[in-house]
């Protein structure tokens, strides 16, 4: 689902007394936590790989706040989708790659955590797709879509979640989602862990946000630049001396 203004956002190592807990506070959606402009910690207090530091200008999330909210979005899809179409329906979640893997995986595994917990997360499915839309730090605006061997035509009568990265301008989702509407899902929603706060956004606003985040240039968890930094744990801001050792013609492909 998308709107002009909006709505987002976590849940795993929950016990069912505190899912119930959550659960009663939330209402629809959720609202992305806001990372503050000046929000910045030294990659001297974390572990950050050595060949990476001199590219970096500082580190805006760490690995264990990222892995909590996304707990929390696990418990507000469980919500949400038992409210709204009952515990049996089946939730068929596509991973945007290659940036979307990483949060789709922790995702996945948190809802499959709160289903041990004796919490009714929705059935699970799952298949893969890739859009591209980024050459280094800058969206190009043309947006290819890949299915990697599945056929949407299959996505008929299904309720979909589309997991993604980070959205910035929200050019990419615009033209996606009515691509995958065109093949007849009972829904398609958007979880993502990160929105950009930029001038250049288009007013899409995802259903699941994890973080709110200034409109500076990211990388690790799976974001890349030009293929780089995708296995670091944490979130982190590049350094403009990282921007110019790493830049290649063509590249980024995650930050739609």
């Amino acid at each position: 689902m998308y709107m002009a203004a909006g709505q987002s956002g976590g849940a795993a190592r929950l016990g069912a007394p505190r899912y119930q807990q959550c659960i009663s506070r939330a209402m629809a959606g959720s609202s992305p936590m806001e990372v503050p402009d000046e929000q910045s910690f030294s990659l001297d207090y974390f572990c950050v790989p050595d060949h990476y530091k001199d590219d970096l200008s500082h580190l805006m999330l760490p690995h264990g706040m990222i892995i909590d909210r996304i707990e929390r979005i696990a418990v507000d899809l469980c919500r949400d989708y038992n409210l709204n179409y009952g515990s049996g329906e089946r939730l068929h979640m596509l991973c945007v790659l290659k940036g979307g893997h990483q949060f789709f995986s922790d995702l996945s595994e948190a809802l499959k955590h709160l289903t041990l917990r004796g919490c009714s997360a929705p059935p699970l499915t799952f298949d893969f797709i890739r859009v591209k839309s980024y050459a280094g730090t800058e969206t190009t605006g043309d947006v290819q879509i890949e299915s990697l061997g599945i056929d949407l035509r299959e996505m008929k009568g299904r309720h979909l979640l589309l997991c993604e990265d980070i959205i910035d301008t929200g050019s990419t989702m615009l033209s996606l989602i009515p691509y995958l509407e065109s093949f007849g899902p009972k829904s398609v929603k958007v979880a993502t862990l990160l929105t950009k706060r930029t001038p250049k956004s288009k007013g899409f606003v995802a259903d699941y946000v994890g973080f709110s985040i200034p409109d500076q240039f990211v990388v690790g968890y799976c974001l890349d630049y030009n293929e780089v930094f995708r296995d670091m744990a944490h979130i982190c801001v590049m350094a403009e001396a990282g921007i110019k050792r790493h830049a290649v013609a063509g590249g980024d492909e995650n930050k739609l």
